[in-house]
């Protein structure tokens, strides 16, 4: 009698682990949607300022047509890519546009001077930080739920569960070459 009841409470603690375990995860894998939800958010917002930044410098921008057309398909680009790695980088392409237009608004003093245009020049600025955050907010929770199904016993129990890594949102290597200013 006194064995039966051993395994009776191990089977009770595995199963109990096994939920436990399970509902974890599942915590995890829905703080990663959410938190991909909140760069495509911002990723939406910067979508929608770009337009007025264009609009907004278009007049005073005439020699810089390809840096403008640049950022306009880079956004529709952004916007089409299907798969986490074709947004990361659409989305390095777009910023990479973005900073060179904010850079070469500093070599036009109306354009500089115009309140529309420094308004926009914030808030896409603050959006940008915010990408940034979220990216990286992304990143930390990617990695918990990463390790968490790797571990021993969680890798042996996550992959039976249909448990599955998520992908890093990693910087393009356009991202982190320097940005050329020429003054």
């Amino acid at each position: 009698m006194a064995v039966l009841t051993w395994i009776v409470v191990i089977i009770v603690v595995v199963v109990l682990f096994v939920i436990f375990l399970f509902n974890r995860l599942v915590q995890l894998r829905n703080e990663v949607k959410n938190s991909w939800a909140q760069i495509d958010v911002q990723l939406k917002r910067r979508f929608d300022l770009i337009p007025n930044l264009v609009k907004s410098v278009k007049g005073y921008m005439k020699h810089e047509k390809g840096l403008l057309t640049e950022i306009t398909r880079q956004r529709t680009a952004v916007m089409q890519a299907a798969s986490l790695a074709g947004k990361a980088k659409a989305s390095g392409k777009l910023s990479d546009a973005i900073r060179s237009l904010l850079v070469n608004v500093e070599n036009y003093p109306q354009l500089r001077a115009s309140e529309n245009v420094m308004q926009l020049q914030e808030e896409l600025t603050g959006t940008e930080n915010k990408i940034a955050y979220s990216r990286q907010h992304y990143n930390d929770i990617v990695m918990l739920f990463n390790n968490r199904i790797q571990v021993f016993p969680n890798n042996m129990i996550a992959g039976m569960l249909g448990f599955k890594e998520h992908e890093l949102f990693e910087t393009s290597e356009a991202e982190k070459k320097p940005v050329h200013v020429e003054l």
